[in-house]
């Protein structure tokens, strides 16, 4: 009789828990378990799966008015506690940071050119495979322009990295 009540009463306890726990609403970027509030703000249930939401910090402001009272961008000011770079310090980093990327450019300039060959406008070698599967010719196909393609991306994003850069020192005489 007493492992009978004790099993009821454990039971019982853990049902109000479960039953909260069940329904889950998303309000755009907030979640809430009340059906009553969400009800009233249109929000969607929840199927299938916890959710778990971690309060974020939010960044603190490091815009300060300028003098004329406009803010400055953020991007062109650098936070109070940034260490500062001696200038021969800064256009040594510039020029390392433009030798990796003309090395990287080099390098993929050369895998497309590798690349273009292969993919021979469309129409590459076929191999033994290809002549028994003609699917994997194509497959192979299409996989090289995607490559050529992401090859091309590639040497235009080096290109725009190193535009960024200040433009290289003068040699001094």
């Amino acid at each position: 009789m007493n492992k009978t009540l004790i099993t009821l009463l454990l039971i019982a306890a853990t049902v109000p828990a479960v039953q909260a726990q069940d329904r889950i609403y998303r309000c755009g970027n907030e979640y809430t378990n009340n059906a009553q509030q969400a009800k009233e703000r249109g929000c969607k249930l929840v199927e299938g799966g916890n959710v778990t939401v971690v309060q974020g910090t939010r960044p603190a402001s490091t815009a300060a008015p300028a003098a004329g009272g406009a803010a400055a961008p953020s991007s062109a000011t650098s936070p109070a506690n940034a260490p500062r770079v001696s200038n021969n310090e800064q256009k040594s980093r510039d020029s390392d940071a433009r030798a990796i990327l003309e090395s990287e450019l080099r390098k993929a300039e050369t895998r497309h050119a590798e690349l273009l060959k292969e993919y021979n406008n469309g129409a590459p070698e076929r191999n033994a495979l290809d002549l028994r599967n003609p699917q994997r010719y194509t497959e192979r196909t299409a996989e090289l322009k995607a490559s050529v393609a992401r090859s091309e991306s590639d040497i235009a994003g080096i290109k725009r990295e190193i535009a960024r850069l200040p433009a290289p020192a003068a040699p001094t005489n």
